[in-house]
Parts: C-alpha cells; structure tokens; sequence
C-alpha cells in the first residue's frame, strides 16, 4: 500500500503559523490532501506536548492517531524541528533540523536535556545554541531508533549546505557522527535531481516535506513509501 507522508511542519506555538495548526484542522487537511502519515512537528513545546498528550492516541505501531476519530485514516508521527546557531571553524553556522523519536518518554527525556540548554516555551522551533553534531548525540543517546535528519539542507540562511551559514559535507558538520546521518531533506530550495548531481550525497536517502505554517500547505511537498502495514519502525528503517 501507498502511504504519503509530510514528518516537517509547525504547530499554532511557532512563530508566523496559522492559528488553525491545531491537531483537528490538521488531521482534516491531511484527508484533504491524501496524506496518510502526518509528522506532530514541535513536541519541544510545553503547550504543544501536553496537546499531544490530550488530543493523540498511541497505537501499538508506535504511531498515533486523533482521539475522535475511530480508525485512523491519518497517523501522526512525533517530530519536531530546532534551530542550532552556533560559533564553528570562526564561522556562525545557522541549522535547521528535523528529530523523530519512538514515543513519549523518550520526548520527555530530550525535551528534560533540550531545556538545559535554552527556553523551550518562546517557540514551536527553539533557537538553541548547541552544535548540530551535539543534537544528534543526544538523540542517539535517548533512543537508538531515534533519527535526525538535517532540513531544506539548502536554504541560504538555515541548512546544512546554506551559502550563508552552512557547511560544505555532512562530515564538516557532524564530524564521527555523519555515519548516524541516514537521510536528509530537499525541502523547498531544491529538488532530488539537484541534490542527485552532488555524488557526496548518494549514501543518504532524500525526503521532502512541507515545512507548513498552515494547514492548507500540507502535502506541497512529501515523500511516498510502501508498505504492507505501517509502523514507525518501518518508517525509519525505510528512511535508513
């Protein structure tokens, strides 16, 4: 079976996004749109978290679904997205992240380390001054089918590969750790036959997501998988 999936979006608690990125109006778009698998994005947000926790149910493939709704026609996935901006090699490097992790607790516990390092309740997307590379061991720490995935990697501003704040390889930028750097994001700067001409590029496997501050942007870009049945374990394994 065919499953579309957007994992890269923003909750009402981020800034410049529509009051309607509620988990109601989302799970609506997404049927709108013909999406199946939706990413819960912001679950750093103290607000956005508990919503996750009142509004989801968990089901027994470690996705959820909205709690009104008696078969899941739309999943939700955790995932949310930080803002490193950091001082590296006398450079300011600006990167956008997207982290998936397997359920609540371990949420909890990288919101717990997360909030050590700045205030979580200023935006659905915290500005942290943490390397990417140091993100990423955090999330390999909490979980091991935890996944981190570096967004719109070519973005002037905000990426991985941005002309203004980025890095020129993945080993650049996660150093020993760019091994545990499985897939990255083409977003809305680029497209998979752009990043197909840079050879660095094919060991990882590209996904592309909407980045969306309304519901009625979902899907405007997304990523296909097939499956027999779904579950978040198959997702990542799919993605790695």
């Amino acid at each position: 079976m065919r499953y579309i999936a957007d994992f890269h979006l923003h909750s009402k608690y981020s800034r410049a996004t529509s009051s309607q990125m509620d988990f109601e109006h989302l799970n609506l778009w997404a049927k709108f749109k013909g999406i199946q698998i939706l990413g819960t994005g912001d679950f750093t947000h103290p607000e956005w978290i508990k919503e996750i926790k009142e509004k989801l149910e968990p089901l027994e493939n470690g996705l959820f679904k909205l709690k009104t709704e008696e078969k899941p026609s739309v999943y939700f996935i955790l995932t949310t997205e930080i803002s490193c901006v950091y001082l590296k090699n006398n450079k300011v490097r600006r990167i956008h992240l997207i982290i998936f992790l397997p359920n609540i607790k371990s949420v909890e516990k990288f919101n717990t380390q997360l909030s050590w390092s700045g205030n979580l309740k200023n935006d659905g997307r915290p500005t942290l001054g943490l390397e990417a590379k140091e993100i990423l061991k955090m999330v390999l720490s909490i979980s091991p089918d935890g996944l981190v995935v570096p967004a719109h990697i070519w973005t002037p501003w905000y990426s991985l590969f941005g002309s203004k704040s980025g890095f020129d390889s993945l080993e650049e930028c996660f150093e020993e750790y760019s091994k545990y750097i499985f897939t990255v994001e083409t977003g809305l700067s680029s497209d998979p036959i752009m990043n197909w001409r840079l050879s660095s590029l094919d060991k990882v496997t590209l996904i592309s997501c909407s980045d969306s501050h309304s519901p009625q942007n979902l899907g405007r870009e997304a990523t296909v998988f097939e499956f027999e049945d779904v579950s978040y374990q198959k997702i990542i394994e799919a993605i790695k």
